[in-house]
């Protein structure tokens, strides 16, 4: 019985992803899909824009967006997923789930090897999930939090011992969330430290050549490769440009190829898609679902006292951010569970609605019920708002953000600073009291939406996890009784009380639910294979000539 309503959880797992597919909104050029009968074609080199640069290439210890489009095309993971999220075999051929859920057996592909020539067996799956991903990533903690043991009876098995059914685990191992590491590098030393964090060495389809700080990093073709006849790309190179309108122009003249993430911006996406040899889609990010927020430092005053939290929610006009910082790229969000999820249920919009027609009213009143006078000049308070440095539409958002609390009587000082240096400011020091941030909610709350808000996920020095420090007993509860519960009904029901109690207490501002858009040249073909999007290998992408 079990069995079958573990089944059937999936089944709706797999649903939601088929609906929200269906749902996206692509702009209308298309696409480009290499015919069947067309032949890939083999070398060339392709130009990606990635912005901002990358922090590092330990995917395996940060999930930011700019480390994952790089670093996948080096590591892999166990599992790749259709347009449908339904798993596929990538280093794992074959999976079985025992029928009370608590065991999955991986057959592993054979003669894959590491770029170092090191054959990969079920001892670098061990060692990568147990020591580094469960211990170290900033979403292993809940992927794998019910993972108890990894029996290795030949070098290619692993099977998974859970200490309860997880069935949220089989969303959660591509080579992006999972990235499959050779434990005779990593095993020796501090893996968080690591020298080998920035000279990667995985099985994927491209070997890791050279990273000039500042300027790009190169990616040659791994010409042992175990999907044989693959890439057929000679080599990727990435391109950091901190300049938005040189990003554009780059991909103008054809000097790039491709660039997503909003690495465009999005007022110069609808004057590129105007021309001929440009191609754009929204597709490729069904497995992200990402919401634009503003982070409170929930230790600290003023924003330790819920009243202030909430003001400062009242304050902010979504659809004014949507339609005028995001150019309509978006839709208002209402809470920690993006929309996307309606389709199985485990959103509701029956939460406190902070985008009201009188938000300063609200806002002014609760600001003075909190004991925050304002003073001669008409300043209750100063804080200091962070930038997170992903592009220039952020700042303008910090602008909009610094000119909303002006109206209620919070001094804004605005400072921006480079990726390494934000990420530290927020998740290791807590030396923040507001900054603007846009988070991956994932293909189930698991994964993507409790390291946001439990109490395990406050954990110092890993990145986008509970930053805000905030918890609750009975949140923590829900979200514990969430990952396990199997019928579909007890689980929404589980998500919505979460939601409106997250939304009360108001750690973070729900803002927008963000919708990305891949500008590329038409000459590439089959990048979008996966609801991964750039997030993939790249190993059947190429270059018509």
């Amino acid at each position: 019985m079990l069995a079958q309503k573990i089944q059937k959880f999936m089944s709706l797992v797999f649903t939601f992803g088929l609906v929200m597919l269906m749902t996206q909104q692509v702009s209308a050029q298309a696409v480009p899909k290499a015919s069947p009968t067309v032949t890939p074609q083999q070398g060339g080199t392709l130009v990606m824009v990635v912005q901002p640069e990358p922090p590092t290439l330990a995917s395996f210890l940060s999930t930011a967006a700019p480390v994952g489009q790089v670093a996948t095309k080096v590591y892999e993971g166990l599992l790749e997923y259709d347009f449908k999220l339904t798993p596929q075999p990538g280093l794992a051929k074959s999976w079985k789930v025992s029928p009370d859920g608590k065991m999955i057996t991986f057959k592993l592909q054979e003669n894959v090897t590491f770029h170092d020539g090191k054959p990969f067996t079920s001892a670098d799956v061990k060692f990568t999930v147990l020591d580094v991903l469960k211990k170290s990533h900033p979403r292993g903690m809940n992927t794998f939090r019910a993972l108890e043991a990894i029996d290795t009876p030949d070098q290619y098995t692993a099977v998974f011992k859970m200490s309860e059914p997880a069935p949220y685990m089989l969303m959660a191992l591509s080579g992006y969330e999972s990235p499959m590491l050779p434990k005779h590098i990593f095993e020796t030393g501090d893996v968080t430290k690591h020298p080998n964090a920035d000279l990667p060495i995985g099985t994927g389809p491209f070997k890791f050549v050279e990273w000039q700080k500042g300027q790009f990093m190169r990616f040659d073709k791994n010409p042992s490769y175990w999907k044989k006849g693959r890439p057929y790309l000679d080599r990727i190179v990435t391109r950091f440009i901190a300049d938005g309108s040189t990003r554009a122009a780059v991909l103008e003249t054809q000097e790039a190829h491709i660039a997503g993430f909003n690495a465009v911006l999005p007022v110069d996406v609808r004057r590129l898609e105007k021309l001929n040899h440009i191609g754009m889609t929204t597709s490729g990010y069904e497995m992200q679902s990402p919401i634009v927020e503003l982070d409170f430092n929930t230790r600290t005053k003023p924003f330790d006292d819920v009243k202030v939290r909430q003001a400062v929610a009242y304050a902010i006009d979504r659809k004014f951010v949507v339609d005028n910082i995001w150019f309509g790229f978006g839709r208002p969000a209402t809470g920690p569970i993006n929309s996307n999820f309606k389709a199985n249920g485990l959103y509701t919009a029956d939460v406190k609605n902070y985008n009201v027609t009188n938000g300063i009213e609200m806002a002014n009143k609760l600001l003075d019920e909190a004991g925050y006078k304002r003073g001669a000049e008409g300043v209750r308070f100063e804080i200091t708002h962070d930038i997170t440095p992903y592009g220039e539409e952020w700042r303008r958002f910090g602008e909009y953000v610094a000119q909303q609390l002006g109206k209620i009587g919070i001094k804004v000082t605005l400072r921006q600073e480079d990726v390494p240096a934000w990420l530290r400011r927020v998740y290791t020091n807590y030396d923040y009291q507001l900054t603007n941030n846009w988070i991956q909610t994932l293909a189930d709350p698991v994964i993507g939406v409790h390291r946001l808000y439990h109490s395990g996920s406050i954990r110092q020095g890993t990145v986008f996890v509970n930053g805000t420090r905030w918890s609750t007993p009975e949140t923590d509860n829900l979200m514990n009784q969430a990952a396990v519960e199997t019928n579909s009904k007890n689980r929404a029901k589980i998500y919505h009380d979460l939601q409106k109690r997250i939304v009360d207490a108001s750690p973070i501002v729900f803002v927008h639910e963000l919708e990305f858009v891949t500008v590329h040249n038409k000459k590439v073909q089959n990048f979008l294979v996966s609801p991964l999007g750039l997030y993939s290998t790249f190993d059947q992408a190429w270059l018509q000539k």
